[in-house]
């Protein structure tokens, strides 16, 4: 959104639609204090009360009442902050939503007001047009908030590889429900952030690819790595919102490297409720296929476990995406009995294997006999989470050709493409 804004300031209407807003809290830390001190002297009060007027009962009678006031006057308090919080949130929404509609029309102003464009700025026009529309209806689904409620223990769920490994631990631990909120507010604030880690050629050290991550950043500025918010999310509905954005920002990534001439392509995630994501779908499909120098570039990757599951629903999605020219990849493989029939069928050129796995010695013979079938049929394999220089000696003698990992780069925030 910000990379959007930044290109209209022609005038004055374009130069307002770009000054960020500037909430102000509506309830300060002193206000908070105000109303604690309150309920906890109507509580002693009323503790005393009791005692006073009846003199011969148990004072313990007495001090529960009290307590009894000051939990009262707490859940009240509690259930002001949040509704007051909720305010607060949908005045944000309804404000980023404005300004998105602002920028259609201020984009739909200069097309209109300059029949003489170029066709290729027109083109650019038109692509940057489908994402803001894109964009528009991820904020709208964002309005749709339902009752939030306390989310079970989290468990990890598709850590992105060599990302966390080496992560500096949180400043400050937060437990499922402060997560969920830091995941809920970051997509409205767009703080939603993208980390792009290289994937190399082997033995050569090239850039090939880069892989696409999602880092979540609370308004206090912490990170929330994946593998903590991702299975929060997909419980509570917010994972193909997330990936949805992603994969926006992956075409604008796409977009700045076809500029610049760079032979590069992103690997990007994308989960099972993406898919099922109709109405997402369809409008990226549309995007895309106005836009066909830059489906190449871009590399699906799901899960072994995602396509086992999915079935022919996922296979049918996947067959229409790949009709379109897109490849797929492969990755969290546990299972070396791989149908690679099948993913030649789809489209999947790419499979994804943890360094572990490849050198257990256990699995030597099936290594190199998968080796030998996707060297012939045409499927790179890629060895990830390579650390060190003598795990990188022990990968190169198993004869694979592609390698990601800490050695070769970590995961660094992408800037936003203007």
């Amino acid at each position: 959104m910000k990379a959007l804004t930044a290109d209209l300031r022609p005038g004055t209407a374009a130069s307002s639609a770009a000054v960020p807003f500037i909430l102000v809290p509506a309830m300060t830390l002193l206000t908070h204090l105000v109303y604690a001190l309150a309920y906890l002297i109507a509580g002693v009060s009323a503790g005393a009360a009791l005692w006073a007027l009846r003199p011969e009962a148990d004072p313990l009678v007495a001090w529960l009442a009290g307590a009894l006031v000051v939990l009262a006057g707490a859940l009240v308090h509690e259930v002001v902050t949040r509704l007051e919080r909720e305010r607060k949130a949908a005045r944000r929404i309804a404000r980023l939503n404005d300004r998105v509609e602002e920028l259609a029309h201020l984009l739909e102003q200069r097309l209109a007001a300059d029949p003489g464009t170029q066709p290729e700025s027109g083109t650019r026009y038109d692509a940057v047009m489908q994402e803001v529309r894109l964009l528009q209806s991820l904020v709208a689904r964002l309005t749709e908030r339902r009752a939030p409620r306390p989310p079970a223990a989290s468990a990890e769920r598709r850590p992105a590889p060599s990302a966390t490994s080496q992560a500096a631990p949180a400043p400050v631990p937060m437990d499922d429900a402060a997560v969920l909120e830091a995941v809920r507010d970051a997509l409205k604030a767009d703080r939603i952030d993208v980390y792009l880690q290289p994937i190399v050629s082997l033995p050569q050290r090239k850039h090939r690819f880069y892989e696409v991550f999602s880092r979540v950043r609370a308004a206090d500025g912490q990170q929330i790595m994946p593998d903590r918010y991702l299975d929060i999310a997909e419980r509570e509905g917010l994972i193909a919102t997330i990936d949805n954005l992603l994969l926006v920002r992956c075409v604008q990534l796409i977009r700045e490297t076809e500029r610049r001439q760079h032979a590069i392509g992103f690997f990007a995630n994308i989960s099972a409720a993406t898919l099922a994501d109709a109405e997402f779908m369809r409008q990226f499909l549309n995007m895309m296929a106005q836009n066909h120098a830059l489906v190449p570039k871009l590399v699906f990757e799901l899960s072994q476990h995602d396509l086992r599951v999915g079935g022919a629903v996922t296979m049918g999605i996947l067959s229409q995406l790949a009709r379109l020219g897109f490849r797929f990849s492969m990755d969290q493989v546990t299972d070396l009995a791989i149908d690679l029939d099948r993913l030649l069928r789809h489209e999947f050129r790419c499979i994804k294997l943890d360094r572990a796995l490849v050198l257990d010695p256990a699995n030597a013979a099936r290594i190199r006999e998968l080796r030998h079938r996707c060297a012939a049929e045409g499927i790179d394999l890629i060895v990830e989470k390579i650390e060190t220089e003598n795990q990188l000696v022990e990968v190169l003698d198993t004869g694979f050709d592609f390698g990601q990992g800490y050695l070769f780069g970590e995961p660094r925030l992408s800037r936003k493409p203007e």
